[in-house]
């Protein structure tokens, strides 16, 4: 909680984590004196515990003030499920949930309407039903490529998620795939086959976006549950345009969360 001048919290909302090495700078952590406690020693294997130089130290802090209740339990570690949603499961279900919640995407907008983080735009097509925005993820600091991470936001209002998806948006699909990647090579010099991308399904938030990370990297939500390729979702599309309407989909809810409640109450977990 940060304390304001009438005495009173106001929740807040900070995560730490450490950055990445930085490979220019691992000779710098290795030469200089550093405090080091032995943990294991096992043959010609040992574990040491350092205590390296401020500078060498770095800690990315991101925070989200003032933050309400639906922020705090996103970021609490609870037990996590997952749920197979067919159609019906979504129709039912999971669309009525969305229809209800009131979540704010103003970032968003501000971010396409360039009242925000026009200076971190690394591309965009302005085109109003085919067009979009990329951005660099607020989880990538930017100063290494082994940890690159970018979001592209489609410019359309109207779609929600992977379930709203059919051949008709796949001009904007294809440019996201396509311009993405050669924005990223051109700024970066990272080619596309060095590149997942990838949609969230479920989404963090419903207005649709293209992740692009760097194939070493684990970035958060690149697992198989929850990730789902652009260059496949192009290819099911291409064969039939209502894929997404029909097949069953499989994605995490953490236990806490209301649309777990709803499947619990549905009887679908």
């Amino acid at each position: 909680q940060r304390i304001g001048l009438s005495g009173e919290g106001t929740d807040a909302v900070v995560i730490l984590e450490k950055t990445p090495f930085q490979e220019e700078k691992i000779p710098d952590l290795l030469k200089k004196a550093m405090k080091a406690e032995l943990q294991m020693q096992n043959d010609i294997y040992c574990t040491f515990y350092l205590s390296p130089p401020p500078e060498l130290s770095e800690i990315k802090a991101t925070v989200v003030y003032p933050a309400t209740e639906k922020h705090i339990q996103k970021y609490l570690r609870h037990e996590v499920h997952l749920i197979r949603e067919s159609w019906e499961d979504y129709q039912n279900i999971t669309l009525p949930f969305i229809q209800s919640q009131s979540f704010s995407i103003q970032w968003v907008y501000n971010i396409l309407e360039k009242k925000a983080e026009t200076e971190r735009i690394v591309h965009e097509n302005p085109d109003p039903s085919n067009g979009f925005v990329l951005v660099p993820d607020l989880k990538w600091n930017q100063n290494q490529l082994d940890d690159l991470y970018l979001v592209a936001v489609v410019h359309r209002r109207d779609i929600k998620s992977l379930r709203d998806l059919t051949a008709e948006h796949l001009p904007l699909l294809r440019n996201v795939l396509q311009e993405g990647k050669e924005a990223i090579a051109k700024r970066f010099g990272v080619p596309g086959s060095q590149l997942r991308i990838y949609l969230h399904y479920q989404p963090s938030y419903y207005h649709l976006h293209v992740h692009f990370t760097a194939v070493g990297h684990d970035a958060p939500g690149s697992s198989v549950e929850r990730a789902h390729l652009l260059a496949d979702v192009i290819d099911n599309l291409a064969v039939d345009s209502t894929f997404y309407q029909k097949r069953a989909l499989t994605f995490p809810l953490r236990a806490d969360e209301p649309l777990f409640k709803k499947f619990q109450e549905a009887g679908k977990v």
